[in-house]
């Protein structure tokens, strides 16, 4: 690595007023320890309370759907999404290779099978186009329902995820759920400010996951969300997260195998406050692309990834792009031995030795990116 790539994290170190800039922090003040200190006052601090209901409401009115329901982190968001979407046992679920474990574990935890799909260079997202290709090449619909012809299974939804906070191309991502009779389920769990066409993301599917962990764009500490416009299915979601216990003022009374995966009201309290701040923090993140913009271009085989066409992004996490002049482990051994923490994208779900027999479509895209991304320190450096 040259002196120009020395100058680029000396930059950012000066930027961050630190020796070692951590790849994403959360941002506090005064407002969440008066929230959080009001919680405790009270004494309602475990999953029921008035925190809980205020951020659920303020969930729903900011991301412009009818309902959301809090639940203790974004992995349980996308199991319950799943199931109350209809996903059964052995049925196929699409989804990008190009994830976070939890997409596919959470299909897995219904005893459904993941089935991988490749990923778009515009968006890093699922590729409609390749999409649909796969679905003419292995697929058959059967009694309006669609099904793999190598494996006789029913594909039951196609779980999209808005990687590092970039839509996905939705309306493309609908027609093809429609036409195949798909259940749209989104992994939102990073995109929550993202809007794809004016509307944001987690709006468009039948229900989607968001996630509220100590590294995404607000935190609850840990915690998550499940949102639909669907009414039957939020008061569904919301009684088997919460045991699925019938109400009544004395008995335990449970009518099915329930989950107990309701968000706390402390943690609750965390949210709200972080929530009023979302306006700064978008605004903190888009002046960060702007800076890191200006800092890489003397570099050379780096581009810095911008949100896609019709999209506005959070850009919870800022992304280099690798060419091929420029070995992916030498610039993350550069980049963390000097202070600045980076990190590659995850290892695409069809490598792991758990889900390498899953099947699949040409991953062809996913394989190339792999080697090409880096997330560099992503943190909205403003107090607000």
């Amino acid at each position: 690595m040259n002196t120009q790539w020395l100058e680029f994290t000396s930059l950012i170190k000066e930027h961050y007023k630190k020796d070692f800039v951590p790849l994403h922090e959360p941002t506090f003040n005064s407002k969440e320890l008066e929230y959080v200190t009001e919680c405790i006052e009270t004494g309602w601090i475990s999953s029921v309370g008035a925190y809980v209901t205020r951020f659920e409401e303020d969930l729903a009115r900011f991301t412009g759907v009818k309902r959301a329901v809090a639940v203790m982190n974004g992995t349980a968001a996308l199991h319950i999404a799943l199931k109350v979407a209809g996903v059964q046992e052995n049925e196929e679920v699409f989804m990008p290779s190009l994830t976070f474990i939890a997409t596919a574990n959470a299909a897995s935890y219904l005893g459904a099978v993941p089935h991988f799909l490749d990923v778009s260079e515009k968006t890093l997202g699922l590729d409609p186009q390749k999409l649909e290709a796969h679905i003419l090449a292995i697929g058959e619909v059967k009694r309006n329902q669609l099904f793999n012809k190598e494996t006789g299974r029913v594909i039951r939804a196609v779980v999209p995820m808005h990687t590092f906070g970039h839509s996905v191309e939705l309306e493309e991502l609908q027609l093809i759920c429609e036409k195949y009779h798909l259940v749209l389920v989104e992994d939102a769990a990073e995109s929550l400010g993202s809007y794809y066409k004016g509307k944001h993301t987690g709006s468009f599917g039948k229900i989607s996951a968001l996630s509220f962990n100590g590294n995404k764009i607000i935190t609850t500490g840990g915690g998550g969300a499940i949102l639909t416009d669907d009414e039957e299915l939020a008061n569904y979601a919301k009684h088997i997260t919460t045991t699925a216990k019938v109400p009544h003022r004395w008995e335990y009374e449970h009518d099915e195998i329930g989950y107990n995966y309701r968000l706390p009201n402390i943690n609750a309290a965390l949210g709200c406050a972080q929530l009023e701040k979302m306006p700064e923090f978008i605004e903190e993140k888009r002046k960060l692309t702007a800076f890191y913009e200006e800092l890489i271009a003397p570099l050379e085989g780096v581009m810095l990834f911008k949100e896609p066409e019709h999209s506005t992004s959070n850009y919870w996490l800022q992304t280099l792009m690798l060419d091929d002049s420029l070995k992916r482990d030498e610039v993350l051994t550069f980049l963390n031995e000097n202070g600045v923490m980076s990190r590659p994208i995850w290892t695409p779900m069809h490598e792991l030795k758990l889900y390498a027999q899953m099947p699949k479509a040409d991953l062809s895209t996913t394989g190339r990116l792999n080697q090409k991304i880096i997330n560099i320190p992503s943190t909205p450096v403003k107090e607000v």
